[in-house]
């Protein structure tokens, strides 16, 4: 009789080899006699008996279900194995730990902006975190006609609600279109909000959710880099003497660089000397004070600069000397 006993013993245990799993029901509802309950890190085993919760077990290791087991169960703690009598029962195996998940949106999101009467196409991209909420929760709504729940079922489920969620977050408080990056933490707490809510209606419960960028039509970019692009210009000249500064403190011991640095510097000279020289023939001649009698005539040119050479008229630019 202990031989065929034996033969009869079974192992209840989850190995979890699919990845994303958040519950998997134990296949076999034929629980023998010597039969031992393995329960891993990171596992709860949850017994069911005609549908109901019998015992949830959270505890870590092996036990002989037997004696371990059985005595712990609500409406079974009487129960006799005998040889022809295995315990009929389903064995549940929650896994408890959190699971980060990849989002996209499927289809861009017209978002409402001005100038743009058909709206502003976006796409966004992102990660959120879930896990098994309520026990009882998700087995009265998932798990009585189901073998198992992947992460990939919450993901689509969420996918499924994220378009106007994301147009209503996105739409709040006057949030500036071209620079959604700025407000993706608030955005990100009040969908995660929203949709822990629906989702604790099945038991799973979303602790975390992250907009980690937004895609912008290719107009839109291209308008950005050209913005980006005139702001720089205006930090030129600035840059230019950062770097003549730099260089004058390093000294001239740098080889190429340095001659590079050199002939930085001269173009940056030349091109200040150019610009002075068109402002100050861009500036109106100065006016002369009224004097009597004859004023010899300037050896320079005052606009110019040409050597006069005692004439009354420059012969470079025509200015009246006297």
């Amino acid at each position: 009789m202990g031989f065929f006993t034996k033969q009869l013993a079974n192992v209840v245990e989850w190995n979890e080899t699919g990845e994303g799993v958040l519950f998997w029901k134990w296949q076999n509802d034929e629980i023998k006699k010597d039969s031992r309950l393995i329960i891993r890190p990171g596992q709860d085993a949850i017994f069911l008996y005609n549908g109901k919760i019998e015992g949830i077990f959270e505890q870590e290791g092996n036990f002989e279900i037997e004696s371990q087991i059985i005595p712990f169960l609500t409406t079974l703690k009487s129960f006799k194995f005998g040889f022809n009598a295995p315990l009929r029962a389903e064995v549940l195996f929650i896994n408890t730990k959190e699971m980060l998940v990849k989002w996209g949106t499927k289809n861009a999101i017209n978002l409402p902006a001005p100038g743009l009467p058909g709206g502003m196409p976006i796409r966004a991209f992102g990660t959120f975190s879930c896990k098994i909420g309520d026990h009882r929760v998700l087995i009265e709504k998932l798990a009585g006609v189901r073998q198992k729940y992947t992460v990939d079922e919450v993901k689509e489920r969420i996918i499924t609600d994220l378009n106007p969620l994301l147009m209503s977050w996105i739409g709040k408080e006057g949030r500036d279109m071209f620079n959604l990056q700025m407000d993706a933490a608030r955005i990100g707490e009040g969908i995660c909000q929203e949709l822990n809510k629906e989702m604790s209606e099945v038991g799973i419960a979303i602790t975390n959710f992250t907009v980690e960028s937004f895609s912008y039509p290719e107009e839109i970019k291209k308008m950005q880099e050209k913005a980006a692009a005139q702001a720089m210009v205006g930090d030129v000249n600035k840059y230019q003497q950062l770097a003549m500064a730099d260089s004058l403190g390093k000294g001239s011991g740098g080889g190429m660089a340095g001659d590079m640095v050199g002939l930085q510097m001269g173009m940056a000279l030349g091109q200040q000397m150019v610009n002075q020289m068109n402002m100050n023939q861009s500036q109106p001649a100065p006016a002369k004070a009224a004097t009597g009698g004859n004023t010899a005539a300037p050896k320079f040119c005052p606009n110019c600069g040409t050597p006069t050479n005692g004439a009354n008229f420059c012969g470079n630019c025509g200015n009246k000397l006297v």
